[in-house]
């Protein structure tokens, strides 16, 4: 069984070039309406600003992504340096675009204590945002994806999260230790590098890593078939996040799991979008 791009994407695949296009191209212009997302990841952070124009569309104008390192399987372990991070994010979106940001949404991994989920709202606000909506991350990608009768599969750098939506409707949610931040692991051990120099690898040479990373990849099928035992067998499960944006990675887990497994573009986005599209509407300052 191999994995099939979402043909029928439409508009979410449009707004996920969109904002994919913004990383190169921002529109700079101040947004009448703007919608922040922060995501702080495991490798690093990005921050997506959208502006809602007049017949409530989402559009992106601002996309922008720094290293950080600052969390660890989703838990804040570097406050400062998270802190400093999305300041200089919100800076520098705030210059380009001319427009204070003040709201803002950010996510957590699901099933995480509820003192390490409040921590991301902390280095949001001590980072300058007045006021910060918290989300879990798969129903962030839901935002982005609406999947209305599937499983919503968030891999990351450090953990793995599934949310089942029936109708529409989330019905289950849960969150293992494992993802991209793994998967490097796996690739420098066996080719003797360094981490770092595995996740370039990874990027540039994904026909050489990924007969390496199987293991790995049948790692994460088996957490998705442990969250998601007892539930309809028939249901999709719908890939986001950037720790699987490898050629073929989709087909691995299709293959294992003998299930059908739809694949996004930009997957990287799916859940910084989604984030930014769960932050309250602010209008421009006069």
């Amino acid at each position: 069984m191999a994995a099939a791009p979402d043909d029928a994407g439409g508009p979410v695949h449009t707004l996920l070039a969109e904002a994919a296009a913004r990383r190169d191209d921002p529109v700079l212009a101040p947004p009448a309406r703007p919608r922040v997302g922060v995501d702080l990841g495991t490798a690093s952070c990005v921050l997506v600003v959208l502006d809602r124009d007049d017949d409530g569309r989402d559009r992106p104008v601002w996309v922008e992504s720094a290293a950080s390192g600052a969390l660890h399987d989703g838990v804040v372990v570097d406050f400062a340096r998270a802190v400093a991070t999305v300041r200089e994010l919100r800076s520098r979106a705030q210059d380009a675009l001319g427009v204070d940001l003040s709201r803002a949404a950010t996510a957590y991994p699901p099933c995480i204590p509820v003192a390490d989920a409040r921590a991301c709202t902390y280095v949001c606000e001590t980072a300058g945002f007045d006021e910060v909506a918290l989300v879990d991350e798969v129903s962030a990608a839901q935002r982005t994806l609406g999947v209305t009768d599937g499983v919503v599969v968030d891999v990351g750098g450090g953990s793995t999260g599934i949310g089942v939506f029936r109708g529409g409707e989330l019905v289950r949610l849960d969150d293992r230790p494992g993802g991209g931040h793994h998967l490097d692991l796996i690739l420098a051990g066996a080719l003797g590098i360094e981490v770092d120099e595995a996740e370039r690898v990874k990027r540039e040479r994904p026909a050489d890593a990924l007969p390496i990373l199987v293991p790995g990849l049948h790692r994460i099928a088996e957490s998705v078939r442990a969250m998601t035992a007892g539930t309809d067998d028939e249901l999709p499960l719908h890939l986001a996040g950037g720790a699987l944006m490898i050629p073929r990675a989709g087909d691995v887990l299709a293959s294992y799991l003998q299930r059908t497994v739809v694949t996004h573009p930009h997957a990287l986005l799916v859940t910084p979008v989604g984030i930014a599209k769960s932050c309250p509407g602010e209008r421009r300052s006069l």
